[in-house]
């Protein structure tokens, strides 16, 4: 089996290529229009392609493991917001009140799907239940996420209306993801045949979305906000609720007499976050001038859950190889 990188993949460096990009170039003008109008349509795309990928096999296969994925989906949207709000006396001095909404923004997202997965086929866990537990995250953390948003966040920056919100989040979100889901059984061969261009278009939809937030958020100023001291702050902060999490999910699940495989499959769908969802999200829920603030957290937290769960994938393999 292929090892895992421990350095940041191409899909990550091209991100921080685009955040400098955006801070270098950013969209003005007629640009920015269209530009707006190419980030709503990749939004809607990369839901529905979502969607389309999404195994409805899954779904009923988890019903029957639903002790797992209650422990799963408990971590990603009940643990990871508490710790937010529990982690605020130490995270308001060292990054400020922008970046701790982001990081709050952070703790509301569904878990990863892709990452998720490998890193469990790789540790020896439970593949199709970490499958099934991340599709189902994806699936709910459409309407979680918005929701714990709205109720949690969204009050405190001023942003759009609730029902202005849920609007957009049917329009742009949950539709397209729908209507992708319905038409799963008509694209999947067609899909399979695709191979890797789906993840490019996936990909590159999430790029485009990045751009265009961080070329509003560097002409609203971002950069004069966020000092080099904040960023550090900002890395030892993802590093703790990274750590806190995967110490809450497995050990509740060696506490909970999970088998091993189980154990993996709870450490890398419990502890992980979405930036696959998390961009087109704060883009449809934040105002334009705080979207590049609010995903800045994500960004930094995706790229160490990376480096770190590698490596405790890789752990977990050779200590079962060795038994």
């Amino acid at each position: 089996m292929k090892r895992p990188n421990f350095f940041p993949d191409t899909y990550t460096l091209l991100l921080v290529g685009t955040v400098i990009l955006a801070t270098m170039l950013p969209a003005q003008g007629a640009v920015a229009t269209l530009l707006s109008y190419l980030t709503t349509a990749a939004i809607a795309l990369l839901f529905f392609l979502h969607g389309a990928k999404l195994p409805r096999q899954a779904i009923i296969d988890g019903l029957t493991h639903w002790r797992l994925h209650a422990l799963i989906l408990g971590t990603t949207f009940v643990v990871f917001p508490i710790l937010g709000y529990a982690l605020k006396p130490l995270l308001l001095p060292l990054i400020g009140a922008e970046l701790y909404l982001g990081v709050l923004y952070l703790c509301m997202l569904p878990a990863t799907v892709q990452s998720a997965v490998a890193l469990t086929s790789i540790a020896g866990g439970n593949v199709p239940a970490a499958v099934c537990s991340a599709s189902a995250s994806t699936l709910l953390g459409i309407l979680i996420t918005p929701l714990l948003v709205n109720g949690l966040v969204i009050p405190t920056v001023g942003a759009v209306s609730s029902l202005d919100s849920v609007v957009k989040i049917f329009m742009q979100l949950m539709l397209p993801f729908l209507v992708g889901h319905l038409l799963r059984p008509w694209l999947e061969q067609p899909f399979r045949a695709l191979g890797k261009t789906l993840s490019v278009i996936d990909r590159g939809s999430i790029l485009l979305v990045v751009y265009g937030a961080f070329s509003a958020a560097v002409l609203g100023g971002i950069w004069e906000q966020v000092s080099s001291q904040m960023i550090f702050g900002l890395v030892a902060i993802c590093l703790i609720l990274l750590c806190l999490a995967m110490l809450f999910v497995y050990g509740l699940a060696r506490w909970l007499g999970f088998s091993r495989e189980d154990r993996i499959t709870a450490l890398f769908g419990g502890a992980q976050k979405s930036l696959a969802s998390g961009v087109p999200i704060a883009q449809v829920l934040f105002p334009a001038s705080l979207v590049g603030i609010a995903v800045m957290p994500l960004m930094l937290f995706h790229l160490l859950q990376l480096i770190i769960s590698s490596m405790l994938a890789q752990y977990l393999r050779n200590q079962n190889i060795l038994k």
